[in-house]
């Protein structure tokens, strides 16, 4: 192979390309969001809303103390704050982070941020910069990515835009340098951790533990094993660095894991299947929770035939709300039932044209027509290793994603693989795929644009006219071969899903609701085929002309730098248009975070009362919105893992509308959303602390939470005596008084006045691993009552109480991370010093991985 040597080039020369690739990522990123940079938009994010919304509370304690806090009210009656918003002093990897994006506003840093890895990733791997900007924009614009930017999973986005600096470590540590390679999968395990998304860090891992499997396999075979135990080595010291910058933020969100709904209920009895029915018994030690749980985590799967929008976006429908234009059939048909003009827009504007398996979706995973005809090329041309791990890696993917589509499998994950039964919406699973598929898919490109017809000497003398034509090499017919199976494999996919799609009814259960209502159904259905229709043509269009750029470049009819400016600008062509379906100038609006949240009549009202500390439930749709959280302490919330036994409680007393639990949890006032009466007081509410007259002790968590069903909460605590054994259970609660005197997230203050020796129920929600209960000053036992409330006995007497949160874990999770943070600086510095002082070393691309 040619080989250049770099330390005749010049450094400009070297270093300029890479500042055009990154010029170009920023313009790309630019002209994508131009709302947002050149006309002071935002995007309207409606998780990023919710999220503003939950965080208020916490934010303002920031602000004013610049303290954290570590715990907040506003959501679910209280909880911590590791899950919604809490920050690590330690972790010195925020400074990389903002070096890293520049400073561009959030959504443009990550678009940037994505394409920029996604560059350092083939770069590293020594393909040539052309080939990686292709690379990038096939990892970066994945349709997936822009998707759940619209809907406001920014950390979700920020973990898969660090991702392919991990797989650039991994595969450097193998295949090239393994220091240099260990350094940067330190760095790229750093950054993707503290992203804060451990599902998506969990998925890229399993990506990270095939190739593991494959390559162990692989060096035993050849008898390598001590190198592949040196280079795991590293890795695994590179990983605990990586680990314990992040330490603070994983330690104690392992710590609340326990707690969470994330982890299974204690609670054995199952929920009722339906009104008045009573569900199976759990078998013998196993949750009660343990099937709600696995279907949960299934609810979001992937259809097995859903698979094909990886190649063809729209195959079923796309989104579960997307827009019609008044040209379409379902246009049409509203128009002649006389549907006005403006109405008939709005109507157009939020159609269920989405028909697969999932209960509903955003848009689907789309990893491009060009990328998948590259992936196919890639399982000929790539290196055995490198197309065994990817390949792997992809089917694991897809197979995860199916969920219970594939039962059998992914319910022995579940039960079995460790730490899988943690997460939920098994069809994220397909993020290894939208990994794996483009790292193929380039790796082949640039096999391919490496190679060359030769061309015959011309015989002496000869006229060059009569110059023979470019004859092709061994290698260079075998590749036009396999570059003709893969177009042929790719096209011929798309054929037989438009021969598929023929028989398909295009029918969603949602269609039943809009046969009662009078729509025009048969023309929805029509619609729905005919975008099937379109894309699978789209994609047979984008498959034909890569197969050609890349087939004439074979015959000399093209140069490498024009063959890859071409694939790429397909790339980007190809999959720019299916983002802009789903995030496009209709997601931008110029509200500002103020403005999102302007108190209504109703939350003015509420806030006339100044006491220090009270609750709200909001009764539209309480479990599922923060907005109330931003003005109030609210029953409600929204947050994918609140206490597990605050779920519990939800399920099973305050979804029933209890009013002795609503009154034990301080639920001064019910918006009803009813205009007549939009607010009520609830004159129940028993305050934030009470003194009961008795306790009444069960012997498991099941008749805890039964207990409360006919409870009297204002005079009777219940407390589960197997794990707060309790000596006196009757107590003369007259005379005693007990009252708020001091509010803080972390802090609560209380002024008691016990006539007699008492026990005193508190409306604050008891969490083990933080909360300390003081008596005068002195750290005293508290206990759990009424399933998910603090409690403590009371000495007769004037006292003052008070709780504090104090978790050990925050204080010894940030001491780590500070720590591994100067630990990490100190190794990328010394990595930067030793590729510096390396012999200038020839430039070639890495055969290994694409040979």
């Amino acid at each position: 192979m040619t080989t250049v040597s770099s330390g005749s080039v010049p450094l400009w020369r070297r270093v300029l390309p890479h500042l055009l690739a990154v010029v170009f990522f920023l313009a790309l990123a630019a002209v994508y969001f131009s709302p947002i940079l050149f006309e002071g938009k935002t995007l309207a994010q409606h998780d990023i809303v919710q999220f503003n919304g939950g965080a208020h509370e916490a934010a303002q304690y920031r602000e004013v103390t610049g303290q954290e806090a570590l715990w907040t009210n506003s959501m679910f009656s209280g909880m911590p704050t590791y899950m919604i918003s809490t920050r690590f002093p330690g972790d010195l990897s925020v400074y990389l982070h903002q070096i890293f994006t520049l400073h561009l506003p959030a959504v443009v840093a990550n678009l940037f941020l994505a394409l920029l890895c996604g560059y350092v990733l083939f770069i590293a791997l020594g393909v040539r910069p052309l080939v990686a900007v292709a690379g990038a924009i096939a990892l970066g614009f994945t349709s997936y990515n822009l998707v759940i930017l619209a809907a406001g999973h920014n950390t979700k986005s920020l973990a898969l835009a660090y991702a392919p600096l991990v797989l650039a470590g991994l595969l450097v540590t193998f295949r090239r340098n393994r220091w240099l390679g260990a350094a940067l999968f330190a760095l790229g395990l750093t950054m993707n951790l503290r992203s804060n998304h451990v599902q998506i860090t969990y998925y890229l891992l399993l990506l990270v533990l095939v190739f593991g499997i494959v390559e162990l396999v692989f060096a035993v075979r050849e008898k390598r094993t001590a190198a592949f135990l040196n280079r795991t080595a590293l890795l695994l010291a590179a990983s605990v660095l990586a680990v314990g910058v992040s330490f603070g933020r994983l330690y104690v969100t392992a710590q609340y894991s326990k707690y969470s709904n994330r982890g299974k209920s204690e609670l054995k009895t199952p929920l009722p299947t339906a009104p008045g029915q009573e569900a199976p018994a759990p078998a013998d030690g196993e949750s009660a929770s343990t099937a709600h749980d696995r279907e949960y985590a299934f609810g979001w799967s992937y259809g097995v035939g859903e698979t094909i929008t990886l190649l063809i976006p729209n195959y079923f429908g796309g989104a579960s709300q997307a827009k019609l234009s008044e040209s379409s059939a379902t246009g049409q048909a509203l128009s002649q039932l006389g549907v006005p003009p403006v109405q008939l827009r709005d109507y157009l504007s939020q159609l269920p044209l989405y028909w697969g398996d999932q209960p509903s979706t955003s848009g689907p995973v789309y990893v491009g027509a060009v990328v998948c005809l590259l992936f196919v090329l890639g399982l000929f041309v790539a290196d055995r290793r490198t197309r065994i791990w990817l390949l792997i890696g992809t089917v694991l993917s897809i197979v995860l994603a199916w969920g219970k589509n594939f039962e059998s499998f992914n319910g022995f994950m579940f039960d079995y693989f460790p730490g899988y039964d943690k997460f939920r919406a098994v069809s994220m699973a397909l993020v290894i795929a939208q990994l794996a598929m483009p790292l193929l898919g380039i790796l082949a490109l640039s096999r391919v644009l490496r190679t060359r017809p030769e061309t015959a000497p011309l015989p002496a003398g000869s006229h060059p006219a009569l110059a023979p034509k470019a004859v092709d090499t061994a290698e260079t017919a075998d590749l036009k071969r396999k570059l003709l199976y893969a177009v042929g494999i790719t096209a011929g996919i798309c054929i037989l899903a438009f021969l598929f799609g023929l028989g398909a009814n295009f029918a969603s259960p949602i269609d039943a609701q809009l046969q009662q209502s009078g729509f025009p159904l048969d023309a929805l259905r029509q619609d729905r085929a005919s975008l099937m229709r379109t894309d699978v043509l789209r994609s047979l269009v984008f498959i034909l002309m890569a197969g050609g750029v890349l087939y004439f470049y074979l015959q000399r009819k093209l140069s490498v730098s024009l063959a890859a400016m071409l694939v790429a600008a397909l790339t980007l062509v190809d999959l720019w248009t299916v983002d802009k379906r789903y995030l496009n100038d209709s997601n931008f609006q110029r509200e500002t975070v103020a403005q999102q949240f302007v108190p209504t009549a109703v939350d003015e009202q509420i806030l006339q009362d100044k006491d220090l500390s009270y609750r709200v439930l909001n009764l539209q749709n309480p479990f599922s919105e923060a907005n109330t959280s931003y003005f109030h302490k609210s029953i409600g919330g929204y947050n994918g893992a609140k206490l597990r036994r605050y779920q519990d409680l939800i399920e099973r007393q305050i979804s029933n509308n209890n009013p002795g639990v609503l009154n034990m949890l301080n639920m001064r006032y019910l918006i009803t959303g009813d205009p007549k009466q939009p607010v009520q007081r609830n004159p129940g509410a028993l305050g934030n602390a009470w003194f009961v007259s008795e306790v009444q002790k069960v012997q498991n968590p099941d008749q805890e939470i039964q207990a409360l069903t006919n409870l009297n909460v204002a005079t009777t605590a219940v407390v589960d005596a197997s794990k707060f054994p309790l000596d006196k259970t009757t107590y003369n609660a007259a005379g005693s008084t007990i009252r708020l005197t001091n509010y803080s997230p972390n802090e609560l203050r209380y002024d008691a006045n016990a006539a007699q020796d008492g026990f005193v129920v508190f409306s604050e929600i008891y969490y083990a691993d933080g909360w300390n209960a003081y008596l005068d000053g002195k750290l005293v036992p508290h206990v759990r009552a009424n399933y998910v409330l603090r409690a403590m006995p009371v000495p007769a007497g004037h006292h003052i109480i008070e709780f504090k949160f104090e978790p050990k874990a925050y204080a010894i999770g940030n001491t780590v991370s500070l720590v591994s943070s100067v630990l990490l600086i100190l190794a990328l510095l010394g990595a930067l010093v030793y590729a510096i002082r390396q012999k200038p070393e020839p430039v070639v691309e890495e055969q290994q991985l694409v040979a």
